[in-house]
């Protein structure tokens, strides 16, 4: 049980307390339209910092363990998109989720908590640094691309607009791209108030759930999925984490990789990223269409969490 309680992310309660508030009192009218301009806002704001935060030093140590961080890159944007097709071909998701099971499988890794289990299974932090932060960075560009190349041929039918490849330069890219190159000037500023910009990185994060949420129960989306929807999702969701664990680990020992580096392969590769998946569902997706995209990324990232935990404990124990 105590296991339990620290697996809980307290961030994902305050997740599920914002579609909570956006399933009683959903924003709507003018409200709406505020909302929406707001969050925005915050998607422009997210991936300045997202460029700031970025050191170019991490960027170049990258090429020297390459072996590790194309085997981790290929597990997320090669392995996961597959073993999301191959959900959308044979039908195993409810209708109304495979769009979201799909793009789940799109993102990039995380970062902060793909460094921190790495650490407490004492594996290689600075390898975990590079990888988690090469597929966040490549992921910017990659996860969009596979958005428009894969889930226009699924079942998933024709989701992205026109409009969406301007918002991916306009809300995405470019703001990437400045706080990148602004970081030589804000790159103090950033790392000395952390904490601070952290908690406004996750305060528009809840701020684009709630609009997404809202616009997607105006249009009926808890009549539209049952209790027992819920639970195939959430069994789907464990199945593909449970296939890609296995798959790391068996890689990692195919390739030969230090019991360090393993470890980074097997948490950086395994893992989808809340904080990127949120803002960009809400460049590329219609309004009404974003909530039922997000509610696989939201259980999918509890569930990762809760197995990292505990293989994390198990690798650091070990160890020791």
């Amino acid at each position: 049980m105590n296991r339990l309680r620290q697996a809980l992310d307290p961030y994902l309660l305050l997740l599920i307390a914002t579609v909570a508030l956006a399933s009683i009192l959903p924003a709507r009218g003018d409200g709406a339209r505020i909302a929406d301009a707001i969050a925005d806002a915050g998607i422009v704001l997210l991936f300045f910092l997202h460029g700031a935060k970025l050191s170019r030093e991490a960027i170049w140590s990258g090429a020297k363990a390459w072996k590790l961080h194309l085997a981790t890159l290929g597990t997320t944007f090669a392995v996961f998109p597959l073993v999301g097709l191959a959900i959308a071909r044979f039908g195993l998701a409810p209708q109304d989720m495979q769009a979201g099971l799909l793009f789940l499988t799109l993102l990039p890794s995380t970062v902060q908590s793909s460094i921190a289990f790495t650490a407490i299974a004492r594996g290689n932090v600075a390898a975990a640094v590079v990888s988690a932060s090469f597929s966040n960075l490549l992921g910017i560009f990659l996860t969009p691309l596979l958005v428009v190349l894969l889930m226009q041929r699924s079942d998933s039918g024709s989701l992205i607009s026109l409009s969406s490849i301007e918002g991916i330069v306009l809300q995405l890219l470019l703001p990437f791209i400045v706080g990148h190159l602004l970081r030589p000037w804000i790159g103090g500023f950033v790392t000395r108030h952390k904490a601070m910009l952290g908690r406004v990185d996750r305060g528009s994060i809840l701020l684009l759930v709630y609009t997404a949420f809202s616009a997607a129960v105006v249009e009926g989306l808890w009549s539209k999925i049952s209790g027992a929807e819920l639970m195939t999702l959430a069994g789907l969701c464990i199945a593909i984490l449970t296939i890609i664990l296995l798959f790391t680990l068996l890689l990692g020992r195919m390739l030969g990789l230090s019991r360090e580096d393993a470890i980074v392969l097997q948490f950086c590769g395994s893992k989808k990223s809340l904080a990127t998946g949120v803002p960009i569902a809400g460049v590329l997706f219609p309004a009404a269409a974003i909530g039922p995209i997000l509610l696989p990324l939201m259980i999918f990232h509890q569930i990762q969490l809760m197995a990292c935990v505990f293989l994390s404990r198990r690798y650091g124990a070990q160890a020791e």
